[in-house]
């Protein structure tokens, strides 16, 4: 009778035990995990947001700030980016994008974005973009990056052009 009650009082403990130890290791994943998170995406940086603010909507360049024409209802029209693909390295695209914004646009941050699609293009590849899927795909790529780097004050991003020679 003694052994069957130091079998149970063990099991018990023992399952006791495992629960601790499970929501220890929930605890530690969940902190790893908000740590990776704050490593990965910091807040953005409040001085580029004040500088962008003091910039002129109707800025010409001239200041040392990109060129960049703004249309009515917050759109913004970016240069239009030509490069080569990454495979084949003979082909290139040329693309048109503008920005629609959530309230005034944001010169600067139409700059970063700018930069940050040409970059992206040059990683595709032609089998990756080809036909309509490709498309939508590189579509929600774009999307994805722009959505990423204005943390919602853009709030749609229209193709103009796109060809690929």
């Amino acid at each position: 009778m003694e052994e069957i009650d130091k079998a149970q009082s063990s099991r018990s403990v023992s399952k006791v035990m495992t629960i601790a130890a499970l929501a220890v290791l929930t605890v530690v994943a969940g902190g790893g995990g908000w740590l990776v998170g704050q490593l990965l995406a910091p807040p953005p940086a409040t001085e580029k947001i004040e500088a962008a603010a003091e910039i002129a909507p109707n800025a010409t360049g001239a200041e040392g700030i990109p060129k960049i024409a703004t249309e009515a209802n917050g759109v913004v029209q970016l240069d239009p980016i030509t490069t080569n693909l990454a495979y084949p390295s003979e082909n290139w695209v040329r693309l048109e994008v503008a920005l629609q914004f959530n309230g005034i646009p944001d010169v600067v941050l139409a700059e970063q974005i700018h930069q940050d699609i040409a970059a992206y293009l040059k990683t595709v590849s032609l089998q990756q973009i080809q036909g309509p899927r490709g498309f939508q795909y590189l579509r929600d790529d774009i999307q994805e990056r722009v959505d990423l780097r204005s943390d919602g004050r853009v709030t749609k991003v229209m193709f103009r052009t796109f060809v690929i020679q």
